[in-house]
């Protein structure tokens, strides 16, 4: 089993930033692509950002690229995301998913999944 716990969330003005982390227990980190998730509210999930163990491999969803980061950090178990420039119509849950093998963009991919935190980027 892998547990997965976001931390980061919160509310800022549009045009701010804001760091989430996605820290992991249980099984080793190494080798599972990790990837970010977003719902807002009456929305579909939506696929944010991934990358894979050896971080060769990233990959966004076309609205996030050049705002949003993805990075992990295998010795502390950790994948960051990075969010620039902010817009109000980034405000959702942000959950972060695990996968043995590549980084993917659909959520039914993932294994596990956090919990969520709630992020709100007021206009």
């Amino acid at each position: 089993q892998v547990q997965l716990v976001e931390s980061g969330g919160g509310l800022v003005q549009a045009g701010g930033s804001l760091r989430l982390s996605c820290a992991s227990s249980g099984r080793p980190f190494t080798y599972y692509a990790m990837g970010w998730f977003r719902q807002a509210p009456g929305k579909e999930r939506e696929f944010v950002a991934a990358i894979s163990w050896t971080n060769t491999s990233i990959y966004y969803t076309d609205s996030v690229k050049g705002r949003f980061t993805i990075s992990r950090d295998n010795a502390k178990n950790t994948v960051l995301l990075q969010m620039n420039s902010l817009k109000p119509e980034d405000t959702a849950v942000y959950c972060c998913a695990a996968r043995q093998g590549g980084p993917r963009t659909g959520g039914y991919k993932y294994d596990y999944w956090g919990q969520g935190t709630q992020v709100t980027v007021s206009s």
